[in-house]
């Protein structure tokens, strides 16, 4: 089915993203009803069907946001893709990827909370891809809704450079529209479900602070071009036009260091004020960078701008597994166009790709179309061994594009199938899983045999059982959490490392002298060589570095990986007819448990960084509580509506079951978030515990 063509100009593609239950899919939905997508407006929580873009059943039956739905609507002229991310800091990879691959983003806030714990995160996520963005105060309407002091939180937390381009109408449940400081008239509805605003005068008691508001406006938008200030200087605030003033801002909002704030009720008719902002602020393809990546047979850069007429280049940035087409790459396309039926390349695995069908997306619903062209986000069916952050390119032309990051899983469990009948289910089930989501990680415990899941926490694990138990029909049982230990040494030992032996016939003889000494944070394991003369052959020098690397990943003191560790291989000796690269790993295997075991090794455990927020009445009890758990209390803040935040380093080991027992010592008040913050020593007592419940 031919779609209508719209310029480049006019294609926004933008995030809504925000803390978890501050309103992203109600704000979406609000837009797609008010673009015609939908006859009617998706509940979040509920039993009409859900929202839109909350598919899964796992995410209408919690109420939460798990996986990025991709959304097309229309408004105005534009053609707008929308992405509505999840909240929950278990999934902040979602957010990850969708933010790498949009243009623009809506930032929801809860008008009642103002910035909450992972807003911050979120905006910080946006700052690293440099995404311009607006905010959007949403619940202003509801009790305990204030757009003055979420604003003025925006200001302590985030930016000091955001300013409201409009203003609400009434208090609270009184709230009717707002005033639009641009062209200083007021839109109002007698109901949120109202079809359209309509347009009238400021009300008299909020005309002086419209003036105010918009003076500011002005000295900022002004601010982006010397002409217009020079004109603002010499003829003052009358002097710019409404278009003037409107270029000059959707400038600065570009410059992605300024933001424009409105708020109201994401389920409403004001929605479509949010909708002008996204047109006439937020980026299009056209006024976003051109995208750069390397050639895979040279390594020189090259430059894709986004143009129909140049070499096809895309960014998979999601998989999802639906079950009536089977598996769906979602695409953007930075240059060039794809077309269904034609071969691709996927610059990645260096293996040609056809691309089956191309679909547009509303959410799990499907339209077919022919083409994706550059600027523009779809699905692609039919294509076999494509996994997030590939690069799909032209064949002639090939790039590879800036794959996308993502942190090694904290936690883990142990699951096994319950019948034989299960065990090939699980197979299957496990790798789709893994495909769709790269911080999942699976892999098998070579001692105990057991195979083992890797996520971000436990809600994402728990989701993933979920979605295996009724997606795959598999029952399994489930072990305990357990957290990713890791090792490292704290001082420095020089050992020797020999394998010597002789059992008639050829024998085996491999000998090394290695350092092991300390390396950076992150660096993870490096290995020198510093041998002079031939006292170790070359030949024999990797194997003594394959040696050392196989026993450091299965750990010395308890059997976790040992990071951050330099190994200097510096003497030794050889034989010349026993000595071969067998011997010289085997040897390289030995120095590295001797060396380990002289050099002072610790354990180091993930700490979480923690952020609760609750009424002050409870504070003394959830302050107690993480310290029993071996927190370390950071700051605390006082929040609007006399909440407090509380923001603490804790051990992921002792924070298992935390959302549960917090829920119990605060009556249901108390929320809590928390990501991967680093890796730390564990006490000395805590680390011989460990060690000997692994040595069992």
């Amino acid at each position: 089915m031919a779609e209508k063509k719209y310029d480049l100009d006019k294609y926004r593609n933008i995030g809504i993203i925000a803390h978890i239950d501050a309103g992203k899919t109600t704000t979406t939905e609000g837009i797609l009803y008010r673009t015609g997508i939908n006859h009617k407006i998706g509940t979040v929580r509920g039993d009409d069907g859900g929202a839109t873009t909350d598919w899964m059943e796992q995410e209408r039956e919690r109420g939460i946001t798990i996986t990025s739905a991709a959304v097309t609507c229309f408004w105005k002229g534009h053609k707008i893709n929308i992405i509505d991310t999840p909240g929950h800091i278990d999934f902040t990879a979602e957010v990850e990827r969708s933010l790498r691959v949009l243009d623009g983003a809506v930032t929801v806030f809860d008008g009642k909370m103002g910035v909450e714990a992972q807003t911050e995160t979120v905006w910080r996520q946006a700052n690293k891809y440099g995404v311009p963005r607006i905010c959007f105060i949403n619940k202003i309407n509801q009790t305990g809704g204030d757009f003055y002091k979420s604003l003025e939180s925006i200001h302590n937390r985030l930016s000091r450079h955001a300013l409201a381009i409009h203003l609400p109408i009434g208090f609270e449940k009184d709230i009717n529209g707002v005033v639009d400081l641009i062209d200083m008239k007021a839109y109002t509805y007698k109901d949120f479900s109202d079809h359209e605003l309509q347009v009238g005068e400021i009300p008299a008691d909020m005309l002086e602070k419209a003036k105010n508001a918009r003076a500011l406006l002005v000295e900022a938008a002004v601010e982006a071009d010397d002409e217009l200030m020079e004109k603002f200087f010499e003829s003052g605030e009358e002097s710019i036009t409404i278009d003037e003033l409107k270029t000059a801002l959707r400038k600065r909002v570009l410059g992605g260091d300024f933001y424009l704030v409105t708020g109201g009720d994401g389920r409403g008719v004001i929605v479509e004020k949010v909708l002008d902002l996204v047109a006439d602020y937020l980026p299009s393809p056209l006024d976003v960078d051109a995208i750069w990546g390397t050639d895979p047979k040279t390594g020189k850069e090259i430059e894709r701008k986004p143009a129909l007429d140049e070499p096809a280049a895309g960014l998979a940035f999601k998989i999802a597994a639906d079950p009536f087409v089977g598996k769906l790459v979602f695409v953007r396309v930075y240059s060039g166009k794809i077309t269904s039926g034609s071969y691709i390349m996927n610059s990645m695995t260096g293996n040609k790709e056809r691309v089956g069908r191309i679909v547009r997306m509303h959410a799990d619903k499907r339209e077919d179309i022919d083409v994706i062209e550059a600027g523009d986000i779809a699905a692609i069916v039919g294509l076999k061994d494509t996994t997030t952050g590939a690069t799909l390119c032209d064949l002639q032309h090939q790039i590879v594009l800036e794959s996308i990051e993502f942190p090694d899983p904290p936690v883990s469990i142990a699951v096994e199938p319950k019948t034989k009948a299960d065990q090939e289910k699980m197979g299957i089930a496990l790798q789709r899983l893994a495909e769709e989501d790269p911080t999942f990680r699976v892999h098998t415990d070579e001692e105990t045999g057991q195979t083992i899941m890797s996520g971000m926490g436990e809600l994402h694990l728990d989701i993933l059982i979920d979605r295996m138990k009724r997606e795959f029909k598999v029952e399994a049982n489930i072990g305990e959490p357990q957290v990713a230990f890791r090792e490292t040494i704290r001082g420095t030992s020089e050992v020797q490392g020999k394998h010597a032996k002789q059992s008639g016939g050829r024998g085996q003889y491999g000998d090394v002298w290695v350092r092991f000494e300390p390396n950076e944070p992150g660096k993870g394991f490096e290995f020198f060589d510093e041998i002079k003369g031939g006292v170790v052959p070359q030949e024999y020098r990797p194997a003594v570095q394959k040696g050392i690397k196989e026993t450091l990943e299965g750990g010395v003191i308890a059997g976790y990986p040992v990071v951050d560790i330099k190994a200097t291989l510096y003497d030794g000796s050889y034989h010349d007819v026993d000595s071969s690269e067998l011997a010289f790993s085997l040897a390289g295997s030995l120095a590295a448990r001797a060396g380990i075991k002289q050099a002072n090794p610790v354990l180091l455990e993930p700490v979480m960084k923690v952020e609760v927020t609750t009424p002050e009445e409870f504070m003394g009890d959830v302050i107690g509580d993480l310290n029993s758990r071996r927190g370390r209390i950071e700051s605390m803040e006082d929040l609007q509506g006399g909440a407090k935040l509380i923001r603490a380093f804790v051990p992921l080991a002792s924070m298992f079951g935390y959302t549960n027992d917090l829920r119990s010592m605060s009556q249901g008040r108390a929320a809590s978030t928390m990501e991967i913050g680093q890796y730390e020593e564990v006490p000395p007592n805590i680390a011989q515990e460990i060690i000997e419940k692994r040595s069992k």
